[in-house]
């Protein structure tokens, strides 16, 4: 059970990765201009969730298997992006309140470092 759940939890890591990285991508593109700010959030919205989703299995899961040590490096994290995406309105990236998300590339740069 131990080797499914490490097994699971390193796909869903490698899946997260990859969704940190084509957000920083993205986002790069729309500082660069070779996108328009509104196509960059239509991009970006529709994978807010399921990083949420997904962070949110892999530390249920640490929590479940008794591996409280991954469980706490994990906890913070998923504490931040559910109170971000719980906020009224967060759970969007709209064109028009892009300069109030400053906070977006750091923390997505905290995510990827975990």
């Amino acid at each position: 059970m131990e080797a499914v759940v490490f097994v699971f939890s390193l796909l869903d890591c490698c899946a997260l990765i990859f969704l940190s990285v084509y957000f920083i991508i993205t986002l790069s593109d729309l500082e660069c201009d070779y996108i328009n700010a509104r196509s960059c959030c239509s991009k970006l919205n529709k994978w807010v969730i399921p990083e949420l989703i997904g962070h949110t299995i892999v530390t249920v899961l640490m929590l479940v298997s008794l591996h409280w040590f991954i469980f706490l490096l994990n906890l913070p994290v998923a504490t931040w992006n559910i109170y971000r995406d719980t906020q009224p309105g967060a759970a969007e990236v709209t064109h028009e309140g892009s300069h109030d998300q400053a906070w977006l590339p750091p923390a997505l740069f905290l995510h990827v470092s975990l």
